[in-house]
């Protein structure tokens, strides 16, 4: 059977020492979108949307340290902490996205300390556009070759020829579906029914769907910790569960107010 090869660079351009990366301009490019889809939604519910520059710079720096930490400290702990100046080396790669959202919630908190309103409304926005930069970030780690599947026969599969000459399942592939998905059904009912909805309502749907499909996709992931276990679910899946629990819980927490909290 013929498999599709993937052998593209992961690097656009380099000049001298700088090198620019298909996973940069992904992850760049998915918050810029982001931050117009914010402006967005602010104006079209009258908002003053004059502090997005600055919820940006406290959403990117707070999903960036916590994913760089998250995959130091949890799927390779013992290298990390025995060569801690190595955590800083972003640039070789390693990022995690459970520490991703943990960092990416603490931004938010602490973005909204200094300014005023609801942080579970200000949840419920950023869910949508964060969904369509779980695409972009997906397909940045398709261009670095990496978050690879297990070998499989399936006729879609891959050959990441820059790995091995293995076909694999795209499992980078199937989680930027599944994120694509997710985005356009919460900007389908934000639209729809959005003004409508409790606060909660969308980071409980995000959550719920993000990491549900995560713990799926993951059954045909190769492994990515650096360690060894006997347990049935890997590192990425028992990290989801609590994401799951978390949206179920905002999920019936919203619709069981009587009175919208809707409110910035």
């Amino acid at each position: 059977m013929e498999y599709m090869i993937w052998d593209v660079n992961p690097n656009i351009i380099s000049i001298g020492y700088l090198t620019i990366r298909w996973y940069g301009l992904m992850f760049a490019f998915s918050f810029l979108l982001g931050y117009q889809i914010m402006k967005w939604m602010y104006i079209r519910e009258k908002k003053d949307f004059k502090n997005l520059d600055q919820l940006l710079l406290y959403l990117i720096g707070g999903a960036i340290i916590g994913a760089r930490l998250g995959h130091c400290l949890l799927y390779d702990p013992v290298y990390y902490l025995s060569n801690p100046l190595k955590i800083f080396a972003v640039w070789e790669g390693g990022l995690a996205s459970h520490g991703g959202g943990i960092g990416a919630l603490i931004g938010l908190f602490i973005y909204k300390q200094k300014t005023k309103g609801s942080y579970l409304w200000l949840l419920d926005r950023v869910a949508i556009p964060t969904a369509l930069a779980g695409f972009f970030i997906r397909m940045g780690n398709l261009f670095n070759s990496e978050i690879l599947g297990i070998p499989t026969s399936v006729p879609w599969a891959i050959v990441f020829i820059r790995i091995d000459s293995i076909p694999r399942h795209p499992a980078q592939l199937y989680e930027a579906l599944a994120y694509i998905l997710i985005f356009f059904l919460l900007l389908f009912i934000y639209k729809k029914i959005g003004n409508k909805l409790n606060s909660g309502a969308f980071s409980g749907f995000f959550l719920f769907l993000v990491f549900t499909s995560r713990f799926f996709i993951e059954f045909v992931k190769d492994k990515q910790e650096a360690y060894s276990t006997d347990f049935w679910m890997n590192t990425g899946q028992v990290l989801s569960i609590p994401f799951v629990v978390a949206g179920i819980v905002l999920i019936f927490m919203a619709f069981k107010k009587k009175d919208s909290l809707n409110e910035n």
